[in-house]
């Protein structure tokens, strides 16, 4: 099995996983990609402690799930956003206003779009939770 999209594996993994009621999710292979939007749904208390273990190969991340997430997944194709367009994206992913968020990759690294517009700069759209 050959793997395209690590970050969107690992998503659906946390999904599937949070869907069936599991306690904590094992994802492999680990990235730093993967890592960051870990951090900034840990940020947003969407999981709880993840940690990384070292395999011997690429390494994998075992993440505390806490029910919280109602449905994620990744954005493709990765489109770039302006600061003052997260409006449309938030209508286009997210089912209503303040209520999830988009995790976008920008130059000062990966983060919530509500950080994104605080630190009035735009990026790539990774993900989507809520």
């Amino acid at each position: 099995m050959t793997l395209m999209d690590t970050l969107a594996n690992a998503m659906s993994n946390v999904y599937n996983h949070e869907l069936v009621g599991k306690k904590e999710v094992i994802i492999k292979p680990a990235s730093k990609v993967i890592a960051a939007t870990l951090r900034v749904l840990q940020k947003s208390g969407y999981v709880g402690e993840f940690e990384f273990v070292d395999d011997g190969r690429a390494g994998i991340f075992r993440v505390q799930l806490l029910g919280r997430i109602n449905k994620c997944g990744v954005v493709k194709p990765r489109y770039p956003v302006k600061y003052r367009d997260f409006e449309k994206w938030e209508k286009r992913y997210l089912p209503a206003r303040g209520f999830g968020l988009l995790v976008v990759s920008t130059p000062e690294g990966v983060m919530s779009h509500l950080d994104a517009k605080n630190e009035k700069t735009g990026g790539r759209l990774l993900a989507y939770v809520y």
